[in-house]
Formats: structure tokens, C-alpha cells, sequence
């Protein structure tokens, strides 16, 4: 199990963008929300070709981690877009 320090709603968008990053390089990464649920938008050449799933798949591996335990800063993503440039 996973154990969360209490983040702040900055906190938690700016660990997504961090997150999400080093997963894919070249990403530009819109997040909003708080109170645990987030509205992600990531650009990405790395999603060319790539089925939305596929996609989505990789950005949700990258914040996997915030999204396990009790204590999670992320509760639900709620819209996830994943676009190539």
C-alpha cells in the first residue's frame, strides 16, 4: 500500500504534471481541479499512432502511484484528453 503525505490541491497538479513528464518527454500537461478529482489534458507526439486507450493507458501508469491508497490525492480523474500536436 501506498502512503500519501497530505498535498495540497497545488501540490497534487503540479506532482501530475511532474509525473506525467517524465513519462513522456515531450508532453504538454494541462491539469485543474482539486478536492481529489482532476481533468487532465496531455499533448503528446509519443501518442501517434497510438488508440485512445493506449494513450490513456500511459498517462494513467505515470500517476498510478497518486491514485493508491486511503489516503490518495487523487480520487478520480474525470476527463482525461490525450491529443498529438
Amino acid at each position: 500500500m501506498s502512503h500519501h503525505t497530505r498535498m495540497s490541491a497545488q501540490d497534487t497538479l503540479d506532482e501530475i504534471q511532474r509525473r506525467v513528464t517524465a513519462a513522456l518527454p515531450d508532453a504538454s500537461v494541462q491539469a485543474t481541479g482539486g478536492g481529489g478529482h482532476f481533468t487532465i489534458s496531455v499533448v503528446s507526439s509519443q501518442f501517434e499512432g497510438l488508440r485512445t486507450l493506449a494513450r490513456k493507458r500511459l498517462v494513467y501508469s505515470a500517476i498510478t502511484e497518486l491514485m493508491t491508497g486511503d489516503d490518495a490525492p487523487i480520487h478520480a480523474v474525470d476527463r482525461l484528453d490525450t491529443n498529438t500536436p
